[in-house]
């Protein structure tokens, strides 16, 4: 029986991603790839156009699944306060995820790879808009006192954004809850004393 192109598409990217985790993404080649699968190196181009296209479809992967792990998780509550920090925590699991992505990474860095920039720049405007409606939510049930939902939004997104790489690297997952602990103090009570 033969496969399907999306079955084939998915064992690639399946496949792929083991070996980016393992070799990081400058070190692994569409040979290492095509070798993996037991398939000529020729016909990944079936499938995917180039290597950046590879990772691509990878990362997008890991997106859509957290994705549907965040809408999930913030239709089972009604507190604002709860999906935020809820929100915060899923995020950073994310994170935790893809440590390994992360240390055979850094050596790569992966931020001079524009296509990387633009999966980026999606994933951002995604979080800014999921933020800034659970901040629209909690203004609306008298909760919050936002001045500015955008600004609001992408400083939450921007802050969280800055921990990943330390917390990535945190072995110790009670470590990173009270740093999300903390965090969501700062947003709901500040730092000045009342």
């Amino acid at each position: 029986m033969n496969e399907l192109p999306e079955d084939i598409k998915q064992r690639i990217i399946v496949i792929a991603q083991d070996l980016f985790g393992r070799f990081g993404f400058k070190k692994t080649t569409l040979a290492d790839i095509a070798r993996a699968l037991h398939m000529a190196k020729s016909s990944l181009y079936h499938y995917f156009a180039n290597k950046e296209e590879i990772f691509t479809a990878v990362v997008e992967k890991e997106v859509n699944l957290l994705k549907k792990e965040m809408l999930k998780s913030l239709k089972q509550d009604d507190d604002p306060q709860k999906k935020l920090r809820n929100y915060g925590i899923l995020r950073m699991q994310a994170v935790g995820r893809f440590a390994n992505f992360y240390s055979t990474f850094k050596d790569d860095y992966l931020e001079q790879y524009s296509f990387v920039q633009r999966l980026r720049q999606n994933y951002d405007r995604y979080e800014i808009e999921t933020i800034k409606s659970i901040l629209k939510e909690g203004v609306d049930k008298g909760i919050f006192v936002v001045r500015d939902l955008d600004t609001t939004a992408f400083t939450i997104v921007t802050a969280l954004k800055g921990l990943e790489y330390p917390w990535a690297m945190e072995p110790d997952p009670i470590k990173i809850m009270n740093g999300i602990e903390a965090l969501c103090d700062i947003f709901f009570n500040g730092i000045l004393k009342k």
